[in-house]
C-alpha cells in the first residue's frame, strides 16, 4: 500500500515504512484544506532547513528550540492563544524525536475505519510534499480553516468540515426473501437456483414468519399451560407444607399435654403415698410407744412389790401377819391383771403396691389421636349446582386431627307417608365434594361426619341443598312476533317450580358468535314479551333458575322480526272448521258435524262459523294478508278477546270486520261494526286482502294486495288489544300469510 501510494504521488525516493500516504483526490480541488499560509516563507525556510540537516547530534536541542519558537510566532500570528491545547499538541511528545523537525502533515489518514478520526502524523519528508506541488500556504484569511482542521484532528471537526470524515462503505448483502425448509434458515431467491439449497424445499419468507409465529404462539400455550399447572402444583405442594407443619405442631402439642398430665399424675401419686406412710408410720410408732410405757409401769409395779416383800420379811411375826394379808390382796390383784406381752405392730413393712394403671393409660394415650368435633356444614352458594349435580362445603375445627370424611345425603322427604328415601354416601378427605348423579331441581339433605384412628365425630347438622332445574321446553307453536318484539312461551320442564327464567337471545346472521347478545332475567312466568331489532333473525333459548344455579339452554328457536306472524287459536275455532298443522289455514268441509252445546262462557265461536288468530299483544302496527276465492262467502278483520261468540262478527261493537257475499254472479262487500256499513262498492274482487292494524292511529284498514288498492279504513276504539278474526260461511278455505314485510302502498294510510 505504501509503495503504490509512493508511485502515484511521484516520489523518486523511497519512503520511509511508517509512513502513509493517500491520494489528495479523495476531496475536491476546492474543498481540500490549506492547513498553512502562503506567505508564511519562514516556515517554508524552517522546513528547508530541517530537512537539510543530517545530524542527530548536539543540533537537535537548538532545532527543537527553532521549531518551538516558529510555533509560537504562528500561534501569535493567527491568534490562537486561546486554544491552550494547541501550543501543547501540536507537537506529539510521544512520538521519538529524529534529527528532522516534526511538523503537523497536510495530508490525512485514516487510522481505524471504526473511528471517524484521522492523527495527524509528524514526518521528516514534509519538505519533499513540497516539491510535489503540497507545500503551498493559505492566506492569513485561513485562519479559521487551520483551527478547524487542528480541532478535526482532535475529535473536534466543525459542521464546516464533515465532508472531511469519509465513512467506510459497508457491502450491503440483499435481504433474504425465501426461507429454507431443509436449512432452516433464511435466503436469498437465486441461491435457491445456484447454491447448495438447489434441492432443498424453501418456502416465502411471510409464510415462514407466519409459521414460525403460530409455532411460537402454540408453545407459549403450552408453556402458559404448563405454568398453570406447575402454579396449581406448587399451590398443593404449599397446602400439604402447611398441613404438615400444622399436624406436627398438634402432635408436639399434644405430645407436650399428655407428658405433663402423666407428670402431674406421678407427682399426686408420690405425694398421696408418701402421706400414707407417713400416717401408718405414724400409727405403728403410737402404738408401740404406749405398748412400751404400759410395760414400763407393770415392770414398776413389780419391783416396788418384790422391794415391799424383801421389807416384810425382815419384820416381826405380828406385823410381818398383819402386812401379809394386805400383800397378799394387793398381789391377787395384781396378779389378776392381765398384763400384754405381745407386740402391737411388727417392724416388718408391708408390701406396698403402687397402682400405675392410670399413668399407663395415659402413657397409652400419648400416640392416640381424640376423635374430631362435629364439622359444620355451609349453607349452599348460589349457582353453585348443576341439573345432576351438587358442590357441597363445610369446615372444620382447626385443632381436630382428620384423616377423612364422610358425607351423606338424601332427597328431602315429601309430605307421601310411609316412602322412605335411600340414603348415600361419600368417603373424601377434601373439605368439600361434588355429588353427581342427582335429579334435576330436586331438594337434598346433606350431613357430614370427621373420621380419624380414634373414631367418627358427631355428625353436623342437616343442611338442604338444591340441583339446578332441568332446560325449559320452548312452545314453538305459540311464538308470536311482530318488528319490534317476540311472545315466547315455554313449558318449566320440572315438576317443582323454580325461581325465574332466562332468556337469551343471538343475532341469527352471525352464528361464529357464539356469545349472548341480549338476556332478559327475572320472569316469573312461563312467557315474556322481548323488545327486539325490527329486519333482524334471532335464536333463542331460555333456562331456569333457583337456587342451585342457572339451569343448561333449552332447545333454540329462531324468530323474524320481518312483519307480524302468528298463528289461528285452535280454542276460539268453530267445531265445523279444521286448521292446519302450520296454523295458518282454515278449512270448512262439505260435511257438517253436529254442533256441540257450548255453555255461553266458553271460547268456542258457536254460531258464527269463526275462528280467532293469536297476535302478539303489542302496540304499533301489525300487517298480515288473507288469500281468499271469489265465490266464497267469508269474514275477515279483527276482534276483541271477549267478542260473543254466539254472535256473528261485526254484529257488535267489539269487531271491526270486512264481509263478502256472493249471489247470482254478483259480489257484495259490507264493511262491518256494530251491524253497520258504509255504502261501498268494489268492482274488482280481490283475491289477497291486506289487512293493517294501526294501533298508534286507532285505525283498521283493508287493501286488495293484487291492485295495491285501498278499500276501507276504520276508526277504532281499540282501548284494548284485539286479535284477528276469519269466518267462512260456506265451505271452503282461507289462507292466512303473514311475518311479511309491509307493502309501501300501506305506508300512506
Amino acid at each position: 500500500m505504501e509503495e503504490e501510494s509512493g508511485e502515484e504521488l511521484g516520489l523518486d525516493r523511497s519512503t520511509p515504512k511508517d509512513f502513509h500516504f493517500y491520494h489528495m483526490d479523495l476531496y475536491d480541488s476546492e474543498d481540500r484544506l490549506h492547513l498553512f499560509p502562503e506567505e508564511n516563507t519562514r516556515m517554508r525556510k524552517v522546513v528547508q532547513a530541517e530537512m537539510a540537516n543530517e545530524s542527530r547530534g548536539a543540533g537537535d536541542g537548538k532545532a527543537q528550540r527553532d521549531l518551538q519558537e516558529e510555533v509560537d510566532e504562528l500561534v501569535h500570528l493567527y491568534g490562537l492563544e486561546d486554544d491552550h491545547e494547541l501550543g501543547d499538541e501540536f507537537v506529539d511528545e510521544n512520538i521519538p524525536r529524529t534529527g528532522v523537525s516534526e511538523y503537523p502533515p497536510y495530508m490525512m489518514k485514516r487510522r481505524d475505519p471504526a473511528r471517524e478520526q484521522r492523527d495527524w502524523r509528524l514526518s521528516g519528508e514534509a519538505a519533499e510534499a513540497e516539491d510535489l506541488g503540497f507545500g503551498g500556504w493559505g492566506s492569513a484569511g485561513q485562519c479559521q480553516d487551520l483551527r478547524e482542521a487542528y480541532r478535526y484532528t482532535h475529535g473536534r471537526a466543525s459542521e464546516e468540515y464533515e465532508c472531511y470524515v469519509i465513512p467506510e462503505e459497508e457491502d450491503e448483502e440483499e435481504a433474504a426473501d425465501v426461507f429454507c425448509v431443509t436449512c432452516k434458515t433464511p435466503i436469498r431467491a437465486f441461491q435457491k437456483v445456484f447454491d447448495e439449497h438447489k434441492e432443498h424445499e424453501v418456502i416465502p419468507l411471510n409464510e415462514a414468519l407466519e409459521s414460525a409465529k403460530d409455532e411460537i404462539h402454540k408453545n407459549m400455550y403450552k408453556l402458559e399451560k404448563q405454568i398453570i399447572e406447575m402454579e396449581n402444583f406448587a399451590n398443593h405442594l404449599e397446602e400439604v407444607f402447611i398441613t404438615v407443619e400444622e399436624n406436627f405442631g398438634k402432635q408436639e402439642q399434644n405430645f407436650e399435654s399428655h407428658y405433663n398430665e402423666i407428670l402431674e399424675t406421678l407427682a399426686q401419686k408420690y405425694e398421696e403415698k408418701i402421706q400414707a406412710l407417713g400416717e401408718k408410720k405414724k400409727e405403728k410408732l403410737e402404738a408401740l410407744y404406749g405398748q412400751l410405757v404400759s410395760c414400763g409401769e407393770n415392770l414398776d409395779t413389780c419391783k416396788e412389790l418384790m422391794e415391799t416383800i424383801e421389807e416384810m420379811c425382815h419384820e416381826e411375826k405380828v406385823d410381818f401377819i398383819k402386812d401379809a394379808v394386805a400383800m397378799a390382796d394387793r398381789l391377787g390383784k395384781f396378779l389378776k391383771t392381765k398384763t400384754d406381752v405381745e407386740i402391737s405392730a411388727q417392724p416388718e413393712f408391708e408390701d406396698q403396691t403402687l397402682d400405675f394403671s392410670d399413668v399407663e393409660q395415659l402413657m397409652g394415650s400419648i400416640n392416640t389421636i381424640p376423635a374430631p368435633s362435629a364439622p359444620v356444614i355451609n349453607p349452599q352458594v348460589p349457582n353453585s349446582a348443576t341439573g345432576s349435580s351438587i358442590r357441597v362445603c363445610w369446615s372444620l375445627y382447626s385443632d381436630d386431627t382428620v384423616e377423612s370424611y364422610q358425607l351423606s345425603y338424601q332427597p328431602v322427604q315429601d309430605s307421601s307417608p310411609g316412602k322412605d328415601q335411600a340414603e348415600f354416601t361419600v368417603t373424601v378427605k377434601e373439605t368439600y365434594c361434588s355429588v353427581t348423579n342427582l335429579v334435576p331441581n330436586t331438594q337434598y339433605e346433606f350431613w357430614v361426619t370427621a373420621h380419624n384412628r380414634a373414631g367418627p365425630s358427631p355428625s353436623s347438622e342437616r343442611a338442604v341443598y338444591m340441583t339446578a332445574p332441568s332446560p325449559p321446553i320452548i312452545k314453538t307453536e305459540e311464538i308470536r312476533s311482530c318488528e319490534e318484539a317476540v311472545l315466547i312461551c315455554w313449558e318449566s320442564g320440572n315438576l317443582n317450580p323454580v325461581d325465574s327464567y332466562t332468556v337469551e337471545l343471538t343475532q341469527a346472521e352471525s352464528p361464529e358468535a357464539s356469545g349472548v347478545t341480549e338476556s332478559v332475567v327475572g320472569i316469573p312466568t312461563c312467557e315474556s314479551v322481548v323488545q327486539l331489532q325490527p329486519g333482524r333473525s334471532y335464536i333463542i333459548y331460555v333456562r331456569a333458575l333457583n337456587m342451585g344455579g342457572p339451569s343448561v339452554r333449552s332447545e333454540p328457536a329462531t324468530v323474524h322480526t320481518i312483519g307480524s306472524y302468528f298463528r289461528l287459536n285452535k280454542d276460539t275455532c268453530h267445531p265445523w272448521l279444521t286448521i292446519s298443522e302450520d296454523g295458518l289455514t282454515v278449512v270448512r268441509s262439505e260435511r257438517r258435524t253436529p254442533a256441540r252445546e257450548l255453555s255461553p262462557s266458553d271460547t268456542h265461536f258457536t254460531r258464527c262459523v269463526a275462528v280467532m288468530g293469536n297476535l302478539i299483544p303489542v302496540r304499533g302496527h301489525h300487517y298480515w294478508e288473507v288469500e281468499v276465492d271469489e265465490h266464497l262467502d267469508y269474514t275477515v278483520g279483527v276482534a276483541f278477546a271477549d267478542v260473543p261468540k254466539q254472535e256473528d262478527l261485526g254484529a257488535n261493537c267489539l269487531s271491526w270486520c270486512m264481509r263478502h257475499t256472493f249471489a247470482s254472479s254478483r259480489h257484495k262487500y259490507e264493511f262491518l261494526h256494530n251491524r253497520t256499513t258504509p255504502d261501498i262498492r268494489i268492482t274488482v274482487p280481490p283475491k289477497k286482502i291486506g289487512i293493517l292494524l294501526d294501533y298508534e292511529h286507532s285505525k283498521l284498514s283493508f287493501f286488495n294486495v293484487d291492485l295495491s288498492q285501498h278499500l276501507y279504513t276504520f276508526s277504532c276504539q281499540l282501548h284494548e288489544f284485539v286479535h284477528p278474526c276469519f269466518s267462512l260461511e260456506k265451505p271452503g278455505c282461507l289462507k292466512v300469510h303473514n311475518g311479511i314485510s309491509m307493502p309501501k302502498h300501506v305506508t300512506f294510510y
